[in-house]
């Protein structure tokens, strides 16, 4: 299914967006890859937190972490906008990770876990931790052969260069979240991983679990694992300080089908949750609390649709 066509003023908006942005990388490139993290921080820390929607990572922490203090849950959101700002820049360099060569940028943990999918179809599930850019790129070093699964930008130029960015480094496959049921399949049957962010929420998914609260949640891996048997494992991401990362990876959960398809998708989604928010509770300063998982006292308020 093709994109529906821009108007003018899309073209327009969109291209100042793209001209904006495609100056910051050309910056970015120019300075080197840890200068560039650095400054991305800087730009996090300093301007991107004082924009409104840092309103809504202090909504979700209260929700998720009502102990913790007012200056606990600062602290977290300043590492947030830093690590988003430093992700951003990096863009600039994705061929400059790997795990091996002169200057290695990333460790991985718990590698018996990749050894027992290998060379079979499975799930590679993870959130938005840290650089979530970096854990394709891993994955295919370990042989993870397949594809990810992205949502594309809003904005057509930018998406084109990420994209490109992403080949540069031999990712692996990259495929939209909206048009690429057909070839997960494919991929899937055929003995390949598929790598998949599995924290936003979507309308189309189903209310399960996440920090104690319902949370509108993809099914679309609990569907596939099921109807494909294939195993789902899971990765989460660190900074370790500048452009350097330790990716863990985690089995996958305890769950046992009981034959009910509607059932067994609901457990198995609420079991991903569970994985997941597990992973987030480990640091919660490297996942990206400004997605709208939760309503909002506010957002109920004002009628807001979620």
């Amino acid at each position: 299914m093709s994109a529906p066509a821009l108007s003018p003023l899309q073209k327009l908006r969109y291209g100042v967006e793209a001209a904006l942005f495609l100056a910051f990388m050309g910056f970015f490139r120019l300075i080197g890859l840890d200068a560039a993290s650095a400054v991305g921080g800087f730009i996090g820390r300093e301007f991107f937190a004082r924009t409104r929607v840092t309103q809504r990572a202090r909504d979700n922490l209260a929700m998720a972490f009502p102990e913790k203090s007012h200056a606990e849950r600062e602290a977290i959101i300043r590492v947030m906008w830093d690590n988003l700002g430093r992700t951003v820049a990096e863009y600039a360099h994705l061929d400059k990770f790997d795990l091996h060569g002169p200057d290695p940028r990333i460790r991985v943990e718990n590698t018996a876990e990749i050894e027992k999918v290998r060379g079979r179809g499975a799930l590679l599930l993870s959130g938005h931790f840290a650089n979530w850019e970096i854990l394709p790129i891993a994955a295919s070093r370990y042989g993870l052969d397949g594809a990810v699964v992205y949502r594309p930008p809003n904005n057509p130029y930018v998406d084109r260069y990420i994209s490109r960015a992403r080949a540069r480094k031999g990712y692996a496959e990259q495929i939209s979240k909206h048009h690429g049921v057909k070839r997960i399949f494919t991929l899937l049957r055929g003995g390949k991983a598929i790598l998949l962010l599995a924290d936003q929420k979507t309308n189309e998914g189903i209310p399960a679990p996440f920090f104690g609260r319902d949370a509108m949640t993809t099914h679309a891996p609990a569907a596939l694992a099921l109807k494909l048997k294939v195993p789902v494992v899971f990765a989460s991401n660190k900074r370790m300080g500048g452009a350097r990362f330790t990716i863990t990876i985690y089995p996958p959960p305890e769950f046992t089908p009981t034959g009910d398809e509607d059932t067994d998708m609901r457990a198995l989604t609420a079991a991903i949750n569970l994985r997941l928010e597990e992973m987030v509770r480990a640091d919660p300063s490297q996942w990206l609390w400004i997605h709208r998982r939760w309503p909002t006292a506010r957002d109920v308020t004002t009628g807001k649709r979620f």
